[in-house]
């Protein structure tokens, strides 16, 4: 089987002038990604920067892919970092991963002995100059060696640098190609930043299918106006997004199958999908195949799939996260690692070829959270789950719980059902913790267009219906209304703003 690079590098001869890569102001063809990628790695490794991973610090410039592909081509492990990551969580990604090169498409500088940096002028210069290695191919990154280190929050503070070999990106890859009905040639859209592993189910199904990759920039997203002009005029026919960035989009009554008719696979991943959205989307996109998905970046981005229907939406309420893909087990686990049967709830165990090896320089974290089971790599997820009907459902984080008033509580659980109500939009539910203890519940939703007068009547009525769902300690004292929701760099809901904003 060719490896990810050669199947990348046969659309440079197979369709040179196809653009693999766009964004709001540039583009790139297949002819000069393997131009500028062979050129770099050429550089890489004639200075001796080989078999060490690489950073690379910038946000969806062109010459970021051509520098992944790079790196992998001259043998190292590329670490993406968004220009949003603070410099000093960078600092401690470079102390961490060894990292003694930092390449970057933009101007920057950074006061770290440690490591080199290459800015923009430079790589264009090792663009236009290097002469190539004839035997590059020898070089490449291949089967259990690392393709890219993707760095997610620890626990102490410090970040973790997952480690995703090629033999892991390609059972992923292929599971998307293969059972997600995409053809060749498809134009992707890119809205996660490339330190997200959201980011990879768009990269590399795309380059790996021929296809053109549409990046969204963060300036566009900031401003609505011009991302729909943006998202309008791209032709897009695949879309790959957190449930949060599309809810985000559907605020917009013109969001839908007229303003992109060619728009017909929805993949999301991420955060949970609620009824609601999936419900609204389908209607606005009647002809579109929409999937719902699960993983965590330990086990290459996602690992189950769904195709959400309205048959689905009526008949699960929360929606399932999908069954496993083929080469893949999922098993439900209680906590002495006594597997549990159908309709028992326990932690989210996935093993198989698309779970990592573990984590760069930190053996006591790869011990903690990943194990082998009947020789296959496997990942305590740390998410709570059961299967029904061989559809796995998520329950949210066993560490996500807080005790109220006695109760031990689901923070998601109360989400799921809040956003089940015909009013809601979106919602989040944030603890007001008080001395160590959760004292109340706070929600801060966006709602549709409705007829009540007074915010308080609103409340009372939202409450009334969510007394059909859970019971009372369990739906929050208060509720704050929104016009929308902030999101990180990554889509996803910014609590952490708003945790600031409400209880500052």
């Amino acid at each position: 089987m060719k490896s990810i690079i050669e199947q990348i590098d046969l659309w440079a001869f197979n369709t040179p002038d196809t653009i693999a890569f766009q964004n709001s102001d540039y583009s790139l063809t297949y002819k000069t990604l393997k131009q500028q990628s062979d050129a770099i790695a050429s550089w890489i490794v004639k200075n001796n920067f080989a078999n060490k991973p690489i950073i690379v610090y910038g946000h969806m410039q062109l010459e970021m892919i051509s520098t992944f592909l790079g790196c992998v081509k001259a043998g190292c492990a590329y670490i993406p970092v968004d220009e949003s990551i603070p410099f000093e969580r960078l600092k401690k990604m470079i102390t961490n991963s060894g990292a003694t090169l930092l390449i970057t498409p933009k101007e920057f500088s950074l006061e770290f002995e440690a490591i080199k940096v290459i800015n923009l002028g430079e790589l264009q210069s090792i663009i236009r100059s290097t002469n190539l290695i004839d035997s590059l191919a020898d070089f490449y990154v291949k089967d259990d060696e690392t393709f890219y280190i993707i760095y997610t929050s620890g626990s102490t503070g410090d970040p973790k640098g997952v480690q995703i070999t090629e033999k892991n990106l390609r059972s992923f890859s292929g599971w998307i190609l293969k059972d997600f009905n995409l053809q060749k040639g498809q134009r992707f859209l890119n809205q996660a930043p490339f330190s997200f592993d959201l980011s990879v189910m768009d990269l590399y199904p795309s380059l790996l299918s021929g296809g053109t990759l549409i990046a969204v920039e963060k300036s566009l997203i900031e401003r609505p106006k011009l991302l729909f002009d943006y998202l309008m005029e791209r032709n897009l026919e695949v879309w790959t997004s957190t449930p949060s960035f599309i809810e985000m989009c559907m605020m917009n009554p013109d969001f839908n199958e007229a303003f992109l008719p060619k728009l017909k696979t929805f993949l999301f991943c991420g955060e949970v999908l609620s009824n609601n959205s999936a419900k609204q989307l389908l209607s606005r996109f009647p002809n579109a195949e929409i999937y719902n998905t699960y993983g965590p970046t330990e086990a290459t981005v996602a690992v189950t799939f769904v195709k959400i229907t309205e048959e689905v939406i009526n008949k699960y309420s929360p929606l399932p996260i999908g069954a496993p893909k083929d080469d893949t087990i999922i098993y439900i686990m209680d906590e002495l690692g006594n597997p549990l049967p159908e309709g028992s709830t326990g932690e989210i165990i996935i093993a198989g070829p698309s779970v990592s090896k573990g984590y760069l320089n930190n053996q006591l974290k790869t011990e903690a959270a990943y194990d082998q089971i009947n020789g296959m790599n496997a990942y305590k997820t740390g998410d709570s789950g059961y299967f029904e009907n061989g559809l796995l459902f998520y329950k949210g984080r066993i560490d996500f719980q807080i005790k109220l008033h006695g109760y031990r509580i689901e923070i998601e659980d109360i989400e799921n059902n809040i956003r089940k109500l015909p009013l809601v939009h979106s919602a989040v539910v944030l603890p007001e913790i008080k001395d160590g203890k959760c004292i109340n519940l706070h929600c801060l939703v966006v709602v549709k267009e409705h007829d009540f007068e007074k915010e308080y009547h609103l409340t009372r009525f939202l409450k009334e219906e969510l007394t059909k769902f859970m019971p009372t300690y369990m739906i929050p004292r208060k509720f704050s209304y929104q016009s929308s929701l902030p999101m990180t760099t990554n889509g996803k809901v910014d609590r952490k703003k708003l945790l600031e904003q409400v209880y500052q």
